[in-house]
């Protein structure tokens, strides 16, 4: 099975904050848990996909890459975007059919945003997802914390699907790159 890790919005100023706003929930255990993983897909053979939002820090300098702490491998593939739904305008849905990818492994920022929108757009276009539960994170709402917003997510995407294709939840620790979404189906 073809399998792919996609990160999205691990950003310098999205993840450590700015003048607006704060630095995501954990960022910590985020960034350990994400370099974690890289090391897992480069010994599973699994292929490691960026996707960057061009609004943060407009776009350029340091604070529009990717994280300084993350161990971004030599042959990663980047896609930026300008929407909150990484497949939306930038070539990532077409990358992933044209390497036969069936399951891809999320983790990112920010939960309620992007990951959300990434981990329910996967499962339309015929992908099974494993959202990295304690891999994702984000800020306080004006209604929830971090910590309440990330752990409804969890929750509402654990058994999540589209017809024939699910997205489970597991943590870092977890064998992900062998999939039991078969158990699902």
């Amino acid at each position: 099975m073809n399998q792919a890790v996609l990160i999205i919005d691990a950003q310098q100023e999205l993840i450590d904050g700015n003048q607006v706003e704060s630095a995501v929930f954990n960022k910590e255990q985020l960034i350990r848990n994400i370099n974690f993983l890289i090391e897992k897909a480069w010994e599973s053979d699994v292929p490691v996909v960026f996707v960057r939002d061009l609004d943060v820090a407009e776009g350029k300098g340091k604070g529009f890459q990717v994280h300084d702490e993350i161990n971004v491998p030599t042959d990663t593939k980047f896609f930026d975007k300008t929407a909150t739904n990484s497949f939306y305008g930038t070539g990532l849905l077409n990358h992933l059919r044209l390497q036969e990818v069936e399951h891809i492994v999320i983790m990112g920022c920010k939960t309620q945003h992007c990951i959300d929108s990434a981990v329910r757009t996967a499962t339309i276009n015929g992908f099974d997802v494993t959202l990295v539960g304690d891999a994702h994170s984000t800020t306080d709402s004006g209604f929830l914390s971090a910590e309440q917003i990330i752990k409804h997510h969890n929750e509402t995407l654990h058994g999540h699907y589209n017809v024939e294709h699910f997205s489970i939840v597991r943590n870092a620790k977890e064998d992900l790159f062998h999939p039991s979404h078969d158990s699902y189906r």
